[in-house]
Order: structure tokens, then sequence, then C-alpha cells
């Protein structure tokens, strides 16, 4: 029986399906590898740049040594079961994250202009630092910041984000000397030097917002974000309580999405079971 089983694999694919199989997988893993070593070498290391490397690995230790792994399944029938329930079960996370990107890739066009209730606060979330310098996330969705600021410059601006790990600055004062240095009124600026994620941006926003007489029970708040945390933002913001509230997405840059998009992924898994929306 193990011999048959062995044989049964080798008999379905003929050798040049498999060799291009082996290719495929190589040059997938090759280039998770290679992606997740890139940005981990400019000191990134969140989920969604660590996860493609060891998956990256997987995929070329497949490729190299996958008919000893298939002669090694067919010793026993529970490895290749377990084997098939692994494989099935990663074709259905590879599926639910590509129906998530499909999601996100359509999330934060809206254009807040188009309100006809113009926001009483802006409120921009922090994004990290490089070395007490906006990243280049940070960058973008400052950027986004400022257009909005100037097209609705009655409005009061809150910069949110607190210690970045390791060097001692706050998100939230990176933020401000950047929108000063751009030329926005010190008087308009607003900072939330405590939190540590989406949900404690809002929720301390919200406190700060209603000492400085801007309730967002009552008063419109436009949220400034990259343009993949739009709708976890949103979410998050009117379970927080802001009643009138949307979003002006800002662009991811094209060498970060994908794996903004992975670690955005669960950072919303997380966030619905934690119950912040």
């Amino acid at each position: 029986m193990p011999a048959a089983l062995h044989d049964m694999p080798r008999l379905a694919l003929p050798p040049s399906v498999r060799a291009a199989s082996r290719l495929l997988l190589l040059l997938a893993g090759a280039l998770l590898c290679l992606d997740a070593l890139l940005l981990m070498a400019i000191g990134m290391r969140h989920l969604g740049v660590v996860l493609p490397l060891p998956i990256g690995l997987a995929l070329i230790g497949l490729a190299w040594r996958g008919a000893q792994w298939q002669r090694w399944l067919a010793r026993q029938r529970w490895r290749q079961r377990l084997w098939r329930a692994v494989c099935i079960g990663f074709g259905l996370w590879l599926a639910s994250l590509l129906l998530f990107f499909l999601q996100i890739a359509q999330a934060g066009r809206e254009d807040p202009q188009r309100s006809a209730e113009p926001p009483g606060a802006i409120l921009i979330l922090g994004s990290g630092t490089n070395r007490c310098r906006p990243s280049p996330t940070l960058r973008q969705r400052l950027e986004r910041g400022l257009e909005m600021a100037r097209t609705y410059p009655q409005a009061r601006v809150v910069v949110s984000g607190g210690v970045d790990p390791g060097f001692g600055c706050t998100e939230a004062e990176v933020m401000r000397r950047y929108l000063r240095g751009q030329g926005l009124d010190e008087a308009r600026l607003l900072l939330e030097e405590r939190s540590t994620s989406t949900h404690e941006n809002l929720v301390f926003s919200r406190a700060l917002l209603a000492q400085a007489g801007l309730d967002p029970r009552h008063t419109p708040v436009l949220v400034v974000t990259s343009d993949f945390h739009v709708p976890r933002s949103l979410r998050i913001a009117r379970q927080a309580g802001y009643v009138q509230v949307r979003a002006a997405g800002a662009p991811t840059p094209r060498h970060l999405r994908w794996n903004a998009w992975l670690r955005e992924y669960f950072a919303f898994a997380s966030s619905r079971a934690l119950g912040e929306f």
C-alpha cells in the first residue's frame, strides 16, 4: 500500500507539469523571501513584513525537496490526511486574503469634500516613525492631512500617536513638527501622545476633542489615515462614539502596499475579536 500511494501522485501529473510546479513554487518563495528581507533591512518588523519569510521558505523547501516530502507522506495515511487538511486550510486562508485585498483596493476612494457639512476637527492617525522622522506611510498621511487642513481652515487638527519604542519621541510630536514645518498654524494643533493602537487613537482623541469643546458626538470629524486603513478606522470610530465621522484616505507607498494590506488583514480580525467594532 505505501508504494501504491507513493506512485499515485507521480502518475497523476506529467513530468513537465511537475517541473513547472516546482519552478512556480521556487519563484514565489524567492519573491516572498526577498520582499521580507529587503523591508526588514530598512527596519520594518511588523507581521505583514515578517510573515512572507516563513511562507517563502516553505515554498522553496517544497520546490527543492518535494519528491522526498511526498515519499515521507506516503508512508502513513494519517500524514497524508493531515497534509491535505493543511493544504485546504492554507487555500481557504489565501482565498479570504484575496477577497480582503479586493475590498481594501476599493477603500479610501471616497472624496470627503462631497459632504455638505465641513468638519470641525481633522484627526490624523499615526503610523510609526523612522528614528523620530515620519515613516513613508506616515508622511503620506500627513500630506493628506495638510490637504484637508487647507481645504477646511476652520477645523482643529488632532495628531494622534504614542511613544515610538526605542527612540523616546512620540508620533504626535513628530507629526506636529512636520506640520509646523509645512506652515500649519500651531494654534490649530492638538496632540494626543498616549495611544498605541487605532482603537486608542480614536478613544483618546475623542476625550481630547471633548475637552476642546469639539465633542465627536456633536461635531463632524474627518479621520485621515491610509487608504487601506479607512474601513477599520471608521468602524472603530463609530463604535467609540463618533457620530458624524468620515475619512480621507492617503495613498500607500507602492513598495509597502501588499505588506501593509497583509498586516491590516490580521489587524481587522484582531479588532473584531476584541470587540473594537
